[in-house]
């Protein structure tokens, strides 16, 4: 029996509006940037997905074009093995320091693997969902995740704002860099997205005031609104531990105080509150150490990160065998990605801890229909085959515009730290 090969590779390198949020590494650009897939069959059935942009990514996807083109979309196991001859195996320390994971191949291989599960569900008609095993939830819950920050919009804008913009909108746009701003932001997007967790993007000021945050949340929403604090590493063992002890029973994980898994242990030893990863435990090869030392006990897993959405699975059983939660780890992204975060979502078992999401923070969109809603803080599962979203192909269009006039080709938040603090610098362990 023949079947239907992929004729068509085509990459869209995309620039998105992305206000002056700051963390550990230092400030976001006024666009991220994003990557779109697409393969299209011999019968002209089309799949999509999409990954953080940056130049070398897309120059290995132009390299992956003619080894894929020609395949079996059904056949993902050979095209793992052929993309793993062609690059080879990445190592964990490949990830980098930085709070973003800076691999190349398993950015390249989630997005070809997304784009054809969405093409097997066309053909199939069932949505992603059911190609990971089913549906164990009809809608996921995603926590608000706020960020310190300039005031500004982003984009053309930069750090002006839009005096037309109101609601949410308008709070995006506002400045957030104390304990009241913050609580501010966090009830306008509460109140937008019917978030019932909130998470604190922290390593941006030192400890202290970004715990002082954390309780003046606590003291806003009440007990019965989860909070969780990310310091992306930046915090030394013995700040983790007595920052940490102040928290215990206010939050309910602490992701990643501190860097590396032996100290990650050590403070987990020490505390009550469980902690969440997505830094000292990134990869399949990591897990071995982290099970021996006891380093977590939430992984934050991300499929663009992990190789795509069947080895974000495969994780799972990995995380049920040694007694990790799993949850979600988000970046500035767009509405294929919260598809495809949501089909992975539904699928998981033991969902305990609302995923992550940039979604908020960003206003544009390319898919059909616009923006993805939330209804009381989570996204219901998209019933259509595949992913159940399609290309606004004149927005994608924009996009692209936006990425060729804005000069950037990949994401460095020192840099753009340094157009408003000329002397500042990125320090692995800052406090």
């Amino acid at each position: 029996m023949k079947f239907p090969k992929i004729k068509e590779f085509h990459i869209t390198p995309i620039a998105v509006v992305d206000p002056p949020l700051l963390n550990a590494a230092g400030l976001h650009a006024p666009y991220a940037l994003r990557t779109v897939v697409e393969l299209v069959t011999e019968d002209n059935i089309s799949g999509v997905s999409e990954i953080p942009g940056n130049i070398d990514i897309d120059k290995a996807l132009e390299r992956s074009r003619p080894l894929i083109i020609g395949q079996d979309p059904f056949q993902i196991n050979k095209i793992r093995d052929i993309l793993l001859a062609e690059f080879g195996t990445e190592k964990p320390a490949d990830r980098g320091f930085t709070p973003w994971d800076q691999r190349t191949v398993v950015h390249v291989f989630s997005s070809i693997e997304v784009a054809c599960l969405d093409i097997i569900g066309k053909i199939v008609n069932r949505p992603v969902v059911d190609l990971l095993g089913g549906k164990r939830r009809d809608a996921v819950p995603f926590s608000a995740y706020l960020f310190y920050k300039y005031e500004g919009a982003g984009g053309e804008l930069e750090f002006r704002t839009d005096p037309n913009a109101t609601g949410w909108a308008a709070a995006r746009q506002a400045s957030a860099l104390n304990p009241a701003e913050i609580v501010a932001q966090a009830k306008a997007m509460c109140k937008e997205f019917g978030f019932q967790s909130i998470k604190l993007k922290g390593g941006v000021f030192e400890p202290r005031q970004e715990v002082d945050a954390i309780l003046a949340l606590h003291e806003a929403f009440g007990p019965s609104v989860p909070l969780r604090i990310d310091p992306n590493a930046l915090w030394t063992v013995e700040t983790s531990i007595k920052y940490g002890k102040e928290m215990e029973g206010i939050i309910e994980y602490l992701e990643d105080p501190c860097r590396g898994q032996e100290n990650m242990a050590a403070v987990r030893k020490a505390l009550k509150t469980p902690l969440a990863t997505n830094m000292c435990t990134t990869s399949f090869g990591d897990i071995p150490r982290s099970v021996q030392l006891g380093s977590e006990d939430i992984i934050l897993s991300d499929h663009h990160f992990w190789g795509g959405l069947q080895e974000s699975m495969k994780l799972t059983s990995i995380c049920e065998t040694f007694g990790r939660d799993l949850s979600m780890h988000s970046n500035s992204h767009l509405g294929i990605s919260l598809a495809a975060m949501v089909h992975l979502g539904a699928a998981i078992p033991n969902f305990k801890y609302a995923l992550d999401t940039h979604y908020p923070w960003q206003s544009d969109e390319i898919i059909l229909g616009g923006r993805m809603k939330f209804e009381d803080g989570a996204v219901p599962v998209p019933s259509g085959p595949g992913l159940g979203v399609e290309l606004d192909r004149a927005a994608l269009a924009k996009l692209h515009e936006n990425y060729k006039k804005c000069g950037l080709t990949k994401r460095n938040d020192e840099i753009e730290m340094q157009k408003v603090q000329p002397d500042w610098k990125f320090i692995a362990t800052r406090w």
